[in-house]
């Protein structure tokens, strides 16, 4: 018996340390582009080739990049706060509209509540960029396009939000309508129950959604390149970012776009970081069948 035991535990720690094996090869792997971007940013294009090298440390380290995007010769802190202010706004409205809508199909009954949850859910699958020409058309005649290519873009970006509802219910779901009712008994009108006793308890949701909404247009490049089409001033980044690699000076800006790339990926990354706990909280507690 303790021989059986001790071939368990054999066995057991031998699949341990393959999968751990395993998980840091496929890190190193995942890690390897975001460290070549990185050692790249550092190249000096003023002493190096801009462009493509044969190598990944550079011979002379540099903040050549990273001062020309400082500098007032480039528009890329305009592309950034472009993008910054659609991020922030898309998160915040489309993280309320979520809540709403979910707290309002969780907690309340109505005639044609699953056929509009069903049909929300199929049209969901349908990937959003089969409307683009509608939208954009529809768009350009509120002159959202170009100059107004911001608020159009925060627009789109909120207006259907209500249809992601079904990781949010779930997580309503799983809170016990009994509080709801002592809170009614008490006094509450359905307003201040979402508000005062529902929305404390989903705050790994809110974190969750709010995360995923930032997430969409802060990487947005064909709907945003698309609307903003031949006016610089309303680029985001990763459009703007892309315009210089298709400049016929590659060699020249190569290096700068790797340091561009750095400063956009920074900020989000330490931002899953911070809040990973809560975005695996609302992935999990909203995994349930409502």
């Amino acid at each position: 018996m303790e021989k059986e035991k001790k071939l368990r535990r054999q066995h057991r720690r031998l699949t341990n340390g393959l999968c751990y094996i395993a998980l840091v090869l496929i890190s190193i792997l995942w890690l390897l582009p975001f460290l070549g971007l990185t050692l790249q940013s550092f190249r000096s294009y003023k002493l190096e080739p801009g462009g493509l090298v044969n190598y990944l440390l550079p011979k002379t380290f540099s903040l050549d990049s990273y001062r020309y995007l400082f500098s007032g010769e480039s528009q890329f802190f305009r592309w950034y706060a472009n993008t910054l202010t659609i991020a922030v706004f898309v998160s915040v409205l489309q993280t309320l509209f979520i809540l709403c809508v979910s707290y309002a199909l969780s907690r309340m009954r109505f005639k044609g509540r699953k056929f509009l949850m069903r049909s929300w859910l199929v049209l969901g699958m349908f990937p959003g960029f089969l409307t683009m020409i509608c939208l954009y058309f529809l768009l350009k005649q509120f002159g959202l396009t170009q100059e107004g290519a911001i608020p159009g873009l925060i627009l789109i970006g909120f207006a259907s939000s209500g249809m992601g509802y079904y990781v949010c219910k779930g997580y309503f779901d799983t809170i016990p309508r009994s509080l709801d009712e002592a809170a009614r008994i008490d006094g509450a009108n359905r307003f201040q129950v979402f508000t005062i006793m529902l929305i404390p308890l989903a705050k790994p949701m809110i974190i969750y959604t709010a995360l995923v909404a930032f997430m969409a247009p802060w990487s947005d490049y064909i709907f945003a390149s698309y609307v903003a089409f031949g006016y610089s001033g309303s680029y985001n980044v990763a459009v703007a970012l892309q315009r210089w690699v298709w400049t016929n000076d590659y060699q020249g800006f190569f290096t700068r776009f790797c340091a561009g790339g750095i400063l956009v990926a920074a900020p989000v990354t330490i931002l899953f970081m911070c809040l990973q706990k809560y975005y695996v909280e609302g992935v999990t507690g909203g995994a349930v069948k409502g």
